[in-house]
């Protein structure tokens, strides 16, 4: 996944991973009025920020960026041997980034917080943030410089057409009456956009984002990301208990993917995904979960780690390496998962 984060896309960074792993206040209801700017408070710098909750991982050209706790983006110019601690005006829990081109990022987190870069991840500015909803935004995926879409808690949907100078509450285009969580927006190849959430909750758009259509899915329970393929019109959603699902016409019908454990069915949660460049699917989860396909998502070989660390988010390390994000920070494994020289 030498991209920025189309070739690569992640998924991950979702609600119930922050939940699982730091724990989560009560939400209020959504409001559409963002707060005045206060003074900027940025993050904390510590030594240890790369060993901390990172949620979200990916590319920005040859760079790793990632994002995590307490406001922490780190970045990584050798294959993630190595981190430095970029400036950020956050102390929130990041959830989610991405980058169009090997510049331009934008992350999203807590406090309905957004931010910007224009250096490839080595500053940021916040561009929006909302007090009053006190709950997060969960995923942010971005058309080109000025075309962007966030989503998260209680059904939000904001969008930008100026790269993020202004920010309106859309989400009313969502036939989303009991404000389900939205996890995670992903591109599908010559189809469209495609949103999954809480209670296995699915809506898509063949215009951009302009009109969306709500789906009938294949499970009740919540979906934690949603990944496109190499092949048109495919893609995989998953969520709790290793519930996996592959579409091949953009969400109209579905097959469940089975995912074989040493012991048994794998029923660990599925939080983080990414596309690999010459068309492999990796996707990670609780319990050390890898689980990797090459034959574009019909089938797949797991592992578990074993230190059973909780994992939400993948991409590739440049070198047929994986970094992954977590619990723990984020490492440099083998291709399968497995810890180097193991």
């Amino acid at each position: 996944m030498s991209r920025c984060r189309p070739p690569a896309l992640r998924n991950t960074a979702l609600l119930a991973t922050a939940l699982s792993l730091l724990g989560f206040a009560t939400l209020s209801a959504p409001v559409l009025a963002a707060e005045a700017p206060a003074d900027v408070v940025y993050a904390t710098e510590s030594a240890k920020a790369s060993k901390s909750l990172m949620l979200d991982v990916v590319h920005a050209g040859t760079r790793l960026v990632a994002v995590g706790d307490r406001g922490h983006i780190l970045y990584s110019d050798d294959q993630g041997k190595t981190w430095t601690q970029a400036k950020v005006p956050s102390r929130q829990l990041l959830t989610a980034v991405y980058f169009v081109d090997d510049k331009h990022g934008w992350a999203v987190g807590h406090d309905a917080q957004i931010l910007a870069s224009e250096d490839g991840g080595l500053t940021w500015t916040k561009q929006f943030e909302d007090l009053k909803r006190e709950s997060p935004l969960l995923d942010v995926w971005f058309k080109d410089l000025n075309s962007g879409l966030a989503v998260g808690a209680y059904g939000a949907l904001l969008e930008t057409t100026d790269g993020g100078k202004h920010w309106e509450d859309v989400s009313d285009r969502l036939d989303n009456e009991d404000q389900f969580h939205l996890n995670a927006i992903a591109s599908v190849k010559d189809a469209g956009l495609f949103i999954v959430g809480e209670s296995g909750s699915m809506f898509r758009s063949a215009d951009g984002g302009q009109t969306w259509e709500k789906l009938e899915g294949p499970y009740e329970g919540s979906l934690f990301g949603v990944i496109g393929t190499a092949q048109p019109q495919t893609l995989l959603v998953y969520g709790l208990r290793g519930n996996l699902y592959r579409s091949t016409d953009f969400g109209s019908t579905w097959e469940q993917v089975e995912l074989k454990a040493a012991r048994g069915s794998l029923e660990f949660g599925l939080s983080g995904a990414t596309l690999l460049e010459d068309g492999s699917i990796v996707i990670v989860g609780n319990g050390g979960s890898v689980v990797s396909s090459s034959d574009n998502g019909e089938t797949f070989s797991v592992f578990n780690r074993p230190d059973r660390i909780s994992l939400s988010s993948v991409t590739a390390a440049g070198n047929g390496n994986l970094i992954l994000s977590g619990q723990g920070g984020v490492r440099v494994t083998s291709p399968n998962g497995a810890e180097l020289g193991k």
